[in-house]
This record gives C-alpha cells, sequence and structure tokens, in this order.
C-alpha cells in the first residue's frame, strides 16, 4: 500500500510539474533553477556538455558556438561578459522550454521556484525521497479528504434548492476531476519531455 502510495505521489508530482512548466511560472526559469546552476558549472568548467542534456541535439548548434564566445569573454570586460552571460542563460532556457513545448516568458529572479519543487529537489540533493513523500502523500492525503467531506456534505443537501444542488455539483465536479487526474496519470505518465 505505501509503496502504490508513493507511486501515486510521484506521478501526481511529475504531473503537476508538466503542467505548472505550462503556467506562469517554471522552475527552469528561474536563477535558482537546474538548467541555470547547470550553466554555472559549465562555465566555470568551461565543459558545454554539462548543458547540453536540457537542450535537442538539433539545438545543440545554437547553444555551443554562445556557449564558448560567452566563456572566451569571462576575463574581459566584466559588463560585456555579464551581458554575453545572460544572453547565454535565456537563450538556453529558451530551448530548454521549447524541447518541453512550452513558451519562454523570461528568466525568474532566485526564490520564485515553489516550495514543492524545492522539496523534489533536495530529496535529489540528499538521494532520499522518503521525507519528501511522506509530505506529499499526507498533502494528497488532506486535498482529496477535503474535496470529498465538501462534496459529502453538499451531497446531503443538493435537492433541497437549485442553489444548493449548483454548490453541489461545482464541489462533484472538482473532487471527481481531482481524483480522475491523479488516475489518469497512474495509467497513462504526464508525456512530459517526449522526444527529448
Amino acid at each position: 500500500m505505501l509503496l502504490k502510495l508513493k507511486l501515486v505521489a510521484m506521478l501526481l508530482l511529475a504531473s503537476s510539474i508538466f503542467i505548472f512548466t505550462n503556467t506562469a511560472s517554471a522552475h527552469c526559469d528561474s536563477y535558482d533553477g537546474p538548467v541555470i546552476k547547470d550553466a554555472e558549472k559549465a562555465l566555470e568548467a568551461n565543459n558545454v556538455n554539462l548543458v547540453l542534456k536540457w537542450v535537442s541535439k538539433e539545438q545543440e548548434k545554437e547553444i555551443t558556438p554562445l556557449f564558448q564566445k560567452t566563456y572566451e569573454l569571462r576575463n574581459g570586460d566584466k559588463e560585456v561578459y555579464e551581458i554575453v552571460k545572460k544572453l547565454f542563460f535565456e537563450t538556453l532556457v529558451r530551448l530548454h522550454r521549447e524541447t518541453e513545448g512550452a513558451p519562454y516568458t523570461g528568466l525568474k529572479p532566485a526564490g520564485t521556484t515553489k516550495p514543492i519543487i524545492k522539496m523534489t529537489d533536495k530529496a535529489l540533493d540528499e538521494n532520499s525521497v522518503d521525507d519528501f513523500l511522506q509530505k506529499l502523500n499526507n498533502h494528497i492525503d488532506n486535498v482529496v479528504r477535503e474535496k470529498f467531506n465538501k462534496v459529502s456534505e453538499l451531497n446531503k443537501v443538493k435537492d433541497n434548492s437549485v442553489e444548493k444542488g449548483r454548490e453541489f455539483v461545482a464541489a462533484y465536479v472538482d473532487y471527481t476531476h481531482t481524483v480522475e487526474a491523479i488516475h489518469d496519470i497512474i495509467e497513462h505518465g504526464t508525456g512530459s519531455h517526449e522526444g527529448h
């Protein structure tokens, strides 16, 4: 049972990452996200291979020369280097977003990454998913129970008036769509990064 809950939690998390990368904020757009962290490491080590995983093979021909130009300028004029480095970061993130099928809306400041994503990164850094899964499973449990309790209470009075009926329908749709989304993730996965 615990293994099944862990699987549900991981799939729900993967789905939420995919969904939220197509909305207002995206982890990979942030200065404290993994794309730019790898870009910084690549520039420190003069190793473009550290960032090529974030782009497709076809996109390598755009990133590699820009990386080389950026690296060559690192010991020159600091202002010029910062401008070119930002262009490199923006291009890398934009191309990565293309591989996700998501729009590029600019780089986000450090600190804008959602807490749930910070937790996933922390689990990777610590090479342990147990604490994260416990917190995520508790959160999923609370959300589903809250939605269930709401629709269950409204189910008792749904026929008392049109207004109560509409409240029930709204709660019912919210509850069933949440459960259906979890089920669909388990059955079919998220489909993110296909062909990458």
